[in-house]
């Protein structure tokens, strides 16, 4: 369930108490149509029962015809519907046309103080029948009982045919009701889907922040992430300029120590000389490192990789005429980096640079999406040069390390291409390339396209 949309857990939930509460339904419909068909058949069995003690105490002579009772029930042989009239001491007894060929059984259990008694047995049919009795006395005859019978197996056919049609109305009732559940939940969870939506494009550079009109529940979390995105920019850019501002107010004390060292020739002087020279590279390097985190941590910055790799691939092909670079998209790319143009641009270039300056003859460039869900850009960038060996791979990515000091450069491309991809949380990897030289895989975030 924690794994499921908001959509599917309110479709589930509503459906489960849906499903439980037809279900209850259905039984509690059954049970008060068992109860009331009872009643009515107990009525029946009531009134019959009173006309025939009715006709008795009239007639006072079991033979006589006026006695029979008129519902036809009666008439029809093994129909369950049964009545008898016996004289306890002559043992007389005249019975209705349905019980000729069949016996009623006898209760055992005695009267109550009207009389009366009822119990539930088989007939010689094997029909679960429901008696009704009551003991009467006449002048002539003495105690008479008149017994009155109904077919109770027909009641239970009746409310099982009924609990059937109530199931199958109620799971009828209950599928359009989950069909209106799914339209409801998909309908009012849609201001969602484009609160999403336009999150999403904040985030692909689309837009700067979330627009539209949204419902009262959802209106403030848009107007929170809008002031979060404007906070976090405002928080960016303060940072960026007090660290500018903090590394220009040190370059000029240090540079005034630096010219006053220049001037002498003693030991200190030349400490204090070299100590401003580390201090003035440490604050130009941690000036670009702040400088390249404020860009990276702006929200909605993306580049096209494929724009900036063809430009690129075309600018190197004409710094180094002799090499022959290729660049390699798949069919319909549409590959976009999470992040700033320029620091794609300055990755790929030092990386490019570096294949071209090794390279033989040829270097390739490919560039497609990884991941799963597709949200990571590999850049991959191979020539046929040496290449190098494992223990170099390691090497050449420590900072200012130089593995060939004839080859022009300050050893620093490497160094800001792994500063970059470190601050865009990627991953750069050195290998053997199929040309046999050197092969960079650079892994970097992609950003989602926005969906209508």
């Amino acid at each position: 369930m924690a794994r499921l949309s908001i959509a599917a857990r309110l479709f589930w939930l509503s459906s489960i108490g849906l499903v439980i509460a037809l279900v209850a339904t259905g039984l509690l419909l059954s049970e008060l149509y068992s109860r009331a068909l009872e009643r009515t058949v107990n009525d029946t069995l009531d009134f019959q029962l009173t006309t025939l003690v009715a006709r008795v105490l009239e007639a006072e002579d079991l033979s006589d015809p006026v006695i029979a009772a008129t519902d036809p029930r009666f008439d029809r042989p093994a129909s369950g519907w049964y009545w008898q009239i016996e004289a306890v001491d002559s043992g007389d007894i005249a019975v209705s046309n349905s019980t000729i060929g069949s016996a009623l059984p006898r209760l055992d259990i005695p009267f109550d103080e009207n009389n009366a008694r009822a119990a539930n047995a088989r007939d010689a049919n094997d029909i679960w029948i429901r008696i009704r009795e009551r003991k009467i006395s006449l002048p002539e005859i003495g105690d008479v009982i008149i017994s009155v019978t109904s077919n109770w197996d027909e009641v239970a056919g009746d409310v099982a045919a009924f609990r059937q049609q109530t199931l199958l109305v109620l799971v009828l009732v209950g599928l359009l009701l989950a069909g209106l559940l799914a339209v409801v939940a998909r309908t009012g969870l849609h201001p969602l889907r484009r609160l999403r939506t336009a999150v999403e494009s904040v985030r692909a550079g689309e837009t700067p922040s979330v627009a539209g009109e949204y419902p009262v529940e959802i209106a403030p979390l848009a107007e929170e992430v809008n002031e979060l995105l404007r906070s976090n920019a405002q928080i960016v850019e303060r940072a960026r300029s007090q660290v500018g501002n903090l590394a220009h107010g040190l370059k000029t004390p240090i540079a005034v120590l630096r010219n006053d060292a220049r001037e002498g020739r003693s030991e200190i002087e030349r400490s204090v000389l070299n100590q401003t020279d580390r201090m003035s590279g440490l604050v130009a390097t941690y000036l670009d490192r702040a400088q390249l985190s404020a860009r990276s941590a702006i929200v909605g910055q993306r580049a096209d990789v494929g724009q900036i790799l063809d430009r690129l691939c075309n600018v190197m092909s004409k710094l180094h005429r002799d090499r022959d670079v290729a660049l390699t998209l798949p069919p319909d790319a549409d590959i976009w980096f999470r992040g700033d143009a320029g620091d794609l641009e300055e990755m790929t270039g030092n990386l490019v640079d570096n294949a071209c300056k090794w390279a033989r003859s040829s270097v390739m460039v490919s560039a497609s999406l990884a991941g799963k869900a597709k949200d990571r850009v590999l850049i991959e960038i191979e020539d046929d040069g040496a290449g190098l060996t494992e223990e170099e791979c390691e090497a050449v990515l420590k900072r200012g390390v130089r593995l060939d000091e004839k080859t022009p450069g300050s050893g620093l491309g490497l160094d800001i291409v792994k500063e970059l991809v470190d601050i865009y949380g990627g991953s750069l990897q050195l290998g053997r390339a199929q040309l046999g030289g050197l092969s960079i895989r650079l892994d970097l975030p992609a950003a989602r396209m926005s969906r209508g």
